[in-house]
């Protein structure tokens, strides 16, 4: 393949990833989105593979990396469950930063010592920023993994004097950088990498050890960012404009659904990376007079509740990680389908930080063919909770605490909530009484117009279809 068609094709699947987002941006045009990301991967890697820059020699390690990769990418998509999502998705994240600490590492190598003055200077620059970015990446997101799946809890890691430690760790990256750029040999200059490569590491541990488990979503959306800068540094180092352009849409839109997801908690982005968020590791968080649980969590039955929900006018439906646990959402569907022939208007209602990852909540009951216009954002739906005959809260916990409002020493005061309490009934389903995610309790249990339905979401759930079809 010539040069001129390898960047025409080029052309074309950068058009192809930027009509992607597009089409991810909405549920009704998901669908549509993934098939141009992936034809347009395709593309891209057909015309690196042919491209004139792959010699004959290197076609058969090229072909046998694509085998295995794409072996390994199938059986993931085949056995990994989708509340396993959120790990899998984490622990790309950490091969995409590896990968750029691995091409920088080559790059330095194989062609410093080619360069001369200015050009040598941007080569190397390039390559300590692509390093940088992407050891914190890889560390930042095995530790995201950890966290999701439950090898490491989600109580924030708060060190004394944190963020002074964050400051000697940027200052002494500043300073084996001017010693990187200043070496004259490639071994002069692999120490100070090194070290670098080090400190990024610990950075990475560091910064994600120190947020909680509340603010997993976000950390996920952040960390998809820097793979996509690692993706354009790599770009960089490798003189490739795809990489650099496709990296570079990965970063931008990354950036801006973590800014987007964070005003919608009235969190500071800042803070979010620098600080913890909850006491995490299912101990409840210390909290003031005014958190304190006032009353009596009342059981209610499935049966009892199919009672409510049949002579309900208006029932909003609000989903969480529980249901993904247990993979009720097909369940659920089977019930609002069931409610609305009776004539009950059902509505969803989804918190921007449901779930272990952004639109966690979205994807699933997108899955069970959920219809895309009863699934409301929290703006949208907030303010009809007042009119609402029940408010049904299915494994979800920090989202719905009023604690969030009523009490400002909370550790989640001043996020938004959505106001379920505020519906005529509120139904809360739980295995038990243990706190979210974030390790803090919540008053919504105690409230005189809640009931608990405890038990396995997909077990109790289907009681309740049961008794709503008998």
């Amino acid at each position: 393949m010539s040069q001129s068609l390898a960047t025409v094709a080029y052309l074309g699947a950068a058009i192809l990833f930027i009509l992607s987002l597009g089409g991810l941006s909405n549920p009704e045009t998901s669908r549509r989105g993934n098939l141009f990301g992936m034809v347009g991967m395709a593309i891209a890697v057909l015309a690196t593979v042919f491209g004139p820059r792959v010699s004959a020699s290197g076609m058969a390690w090229i072909v046998g990396a694509l085998v295995i990769g794409g072996g390994i990418g199938l059986y993931a998509a085949r056995v990994v469950k989708m509340t396993q999502m959120p790990e899998l998705v984490a622990l790309m994240h950490s091969l995409v930063g590896l990968a750029a600490c691995l091409v920088g590492f080559a790059s330095y190598v194989d062609t410093s010592i080619q360069l001369e003055g200015a050009e040598k200077l941007i080569h190397e620059v390039e390559i300590y920023v692509g390093i940088l970015i992407g050891a914190v990446t890889f560390s930042g997101s095995l530790i995201a993994f950890g966290k999701l799946n439950g090898k490491i809890g989600g109580k924030p890691l708060l060190l004394p004097a944190r963020h002074w430690l964050n400051l000697v760790l940027l200052l002494v990256v500043i300073w084996f950088g001017r010693e990187f750029l200043r070496a004259e040999t490639v071994e002069q200059g692999m120490l100070p990498l090194v070290v670098m490569t080090v400190v990024a590491l610990l950075f990475g541990i560091h910064m994600v050890m120190a947020i909680g488990g509340a603010d997993m979503p976000v950390v996920v959306s952040m960390l998809n960012s820097y793979s996509g800068w690692a993706a354009a540094a790599t770009g960089f180092m490798l003189s490739n404009d795809l990489l650099i352009v496709t990296g570079a849409l990965v970063g931008s839109s990354g950036a801006i659904l973590s800014y987007i997801m964070c005003n919608a908690m009235n969190r500071n982005f800042i803070s979010v990376i620098a600080g913890g968020f909850g006491s995490g590791g299912g101990a409840p968080a210390k909290k003031g007079d005014a958190a304190e649980p006032q009353g009596e969590a009342v059981p209610v039955s499935a049966t009892e509740t199919a009672e409510l929900l049949r002579e309900a006018k208006s029932v909003i439906i609000v989903p969480g990680y529980g249901m993904a646990v247990a993979q009720a959402q097909h369940t659920v569907n089977e019930i609002v389908k069931t409610l609305r022939d009776k004539g009950v208007q059902v509505r969803f209602a989804i918190h921007p930080v449901a779930g272990r990852m952004p639109g966690h909540m979205n994807v699933l009951l997108a899955e069970a063919k959920v219809p895309y216009d009863i699934v409301m954002e929290m703006d949208e739906i907030n303010e009809d909770f007042p009119e609402a005959d029940v408010a049904m809260v299915i494994g979800a916990n920090d989202i719905v605490n009023p604690a969030a409002q009523d009490d400002p020493t909370s550790p989640i005061a001043g996020m938004p909530v959505l106001e379920v309490w505020k519906a005529k009934h509120s139904i809360v389903m739980k295995r038990s009484m243990a706190s979210g995610y974030a390790g803090v309790d919540n008053p919504l249990f105690y409230k005189e117009n809640n009931r608990m339905l405890f038990g396995d979401a997909k077990k109790m759930l289907d009681e309740v279809l049961s008794a709503l079809k008998g």
